[in-house]
């Protein structure tokens, strides 16, 4: 199961996280206010069991007012706001749980869980791995937690998360393609296509097929990569990152229009996609649709904030609408933390120009010169536009 559908599918599950089979009274004398409290509880899970969700919200919330401090109300009521789509709401309640009962390694996961649908991928990451600390079965936090990890780039560090779970686990379609990924990311393409031959064990795949295809974007065989990654689409369109990597192919091929269809796909599965994201901004920026390319890059440094080609589009739609002391914080900013990015360079002698800074803008146009000659040196392209690469 792809993990967008695996996500889906644990939200749904989630949504009647802890709700018990039917309504639960304290058959025990209690006080007025507890036995309250009691009876709303039960209102709000028959309520929930029955699909009405707002209804049961509702009477989660008067269970809680009643006795704030219950964790069975406290942890369904985040599973309702999950269900209705409400993820920042859901969080607040998991997170509320969690301040009563640290150890509630349920309630933690749909806490990652809700986090992940929101885009939080590093506040995600970390509950997943404690849950993983407390309970190291749980094989959807697992995923999950690589995926999150994939997402922000740090493909090392999903092999080193997936290997000692190989043995177990490579037979499964959405394990091998994450770990495939980040070995072939990894430049370790050896074990790379021994994951993706795998794969194909049984037929073909559109796993196998995304694998091959990011085999040929880091040998910037473009023609091949778009037909494998089409192919991968074709056989299973809700693949992750299929439709993103394909746009990245077309960039390389010179077909943008393709490339922006291919980009707004992937996000309609997955609006947290951060090549998606960041480079559906870049080519709307290059239309002039300034407002629309700067929501899309918003989300994209939600998911990787320092990115230098985030902070470089974020610093050309400054410049398109004129915001030059904007532009010039976001464009020192990236030439800091990225002093080898070119483009950053470029841009920000432009800013110190435009400012009539001529001395500041001399010397970023120096850097430009020697960072171009040892470029060149080396055969490399540029950095402005940014590169399109997997």
């Amino acid at each position: 199961m792809p993990l967008r559908r695996l996500a889906l599918a644990l939200v749904a599950a989630a949504a009647l996280a802890g709700a018990p089979a039917r309504a639960q009274v304290s058959a025990a004398p209690a006080a007025d206010g507890l036995q309250s409290s009691d009876e709303a509880f039960a209102k709000a899970v028959t309520l929930h069991q029955a699909g009405d969700i707002i209804g049961a919200i509702d009477w989660y919330q008067r269970a809680l007012k009643i006795t704030p401090w219950r964790l069975d109300a406290r942890s369904n009521l985040g599973a309702a706001y999950a269900k209705l789509g409400r993820f920042d709401d859901a969080v607040a309640q998991y997170k509320s749980a969690l301040e009563t009962d640290p150890g509630q390694v349920g309630i933690r996961f749909n806490l990652g869980l809700a986090l992940y649908k929101t885009g939080s991928l590093e506040e995600a990451a970390a509950e997943f791995r404690e849950v993983l600390k407390r309970d190291a079965s749980q094989r959807a936090a697992l995923l999950l937690l690589a995926d999150c990890t994939l997402q922000m780039g740090d493909d090392a560090a999903v092999v080193a998360l997936l290997q000692p779970h190989e043995g177990e686990l490579l037979d499964d379609h959405l394990f091998a393609y994450l770990l495939g990924t980040a070995l072939i990311q990894t430049n370790d393409l050896e074990r790379g296509q021994a994951v993706i031959d795998r794969l194909f064990r049984d037929g073909e795949s559109a796993e196998g097929h995304l694998l091959i295809g990011i085999q040929h974007m880091r040998r910037v065989d473009s023609r091949e990569a778009v037909t494998h990654l089409s192919k991968a689409a074709e056989l299973n369109p809700e693949l992750p990152t299929v439709h993103s990597l394909l746009g990245v192919a077309l960039m390389n091929n010179g077909d943008r229009p393709a490339a922006m269809a291919a980009f707004r796909r992937e996000l309609k599965t997955n609006p947290n996609d951060f090549q998606a994201n960041m480079r559906l901004g870049l080519l709307l920026r290059d239309e002039d649709r300034l407002d629309e390319a700067r929501d899309y890059l918003v989300r994209a440094a939600r998911l990787r904030p320092k990115d230098p080609d985030v902070l470089y589009g974020f610093a050309r739609i400054q410049l398109g609408k004129d915001e030059l002391a904007a532009a010039q914080k976001t464009l020192e900013d990236l030439t800091t933390s990225a002093p080898d990015f070119e483009g950053g360079h470029v841009l920000l002698a432009t800013v110190y120009y435009r400012t009539g800074r001529r001395e500041d803008g001399d010397r970023e146009r120096a850097i430009v010169e020697k960072l171009k000659a040892a470029r060149e040196a080396k055969g490399l392209a540029g950095d402005a536009p940014p590169k399109a690469h997997p």
